[in-house]
């Protein structure tokens, strides 16, 4: 059965936000488990339509995120430095001017074929990666929405669901 953003049968918030490669590539070798940011929703579990950064610039992968864990910059840095030693310092680099930084729990990965940067300009008109999040449920992203829906119907290249301790 074809999973779809808006049928009900999923809680999780849809969501499209940007990745660098290299950290994309930490997530499919087992050493990237939390997606850390310095604003993000509360709360709530979401599912992330993964734009991949220049050089890749593609809509390539849709990753299920348990709900964020929202603590002090300190804690959240001891989170990344658990999974992956020598991490931490940066993560607490990047939230360190913060009151509360979140840690995501990545649980499941699968990468399509995907759409690149001109794929998506020829078919939304124009097309700028968001700075943050989009949330696709937002009536001002349902262009966006019915793209992301369609990469959801593909059959993925690889898919891996994510363990933690």
């Amino acid at each position: 059965m074809q999973e779809s953003l808006f049928d009900g049968s999923d809680t999780a918030e849809p969501i499209l936000m940007t990745l660098y490669a290299e950290y994309y590539d930490l997530i499919w070798q087992g050493l990237k488990r939390h997606e850390f940011r310095r604003r993000f929703l509360a709360g709530q579990s979401t599912r992330w339509w993964v734009y991949l950064n220049a050089p890749v610039s593609r809509l390539r992968a849709v990753i299920d995120l348990g709900p964020a864990v929202v603590d002090t910059p300190e804690r959240i840095a001891a989170v990344a430095e658990q999974v992956r030693a020598g991490n931490g310092a940066s993560v607490l680099e990047y939230v360190q001017d913060l009151e509360q930084a979140y840690a995501i729990p990545i649980l499941r990965v699968r990468e399509y074929e995907g759409l690149s940067a001109d794929d998506l300009r020829a078919q939304l008109g124009s097309w700028h990666p968001p700075q943050g999040y989009l949330r696709l449920r937002n009536p001002g992203n349902l262009d966006m929405s019915r793209i992301c829906e369609k990469l959801l119907a593909e059959e993925p290249i690889r898919e891996m669901t994510v363990h933690h301790p």
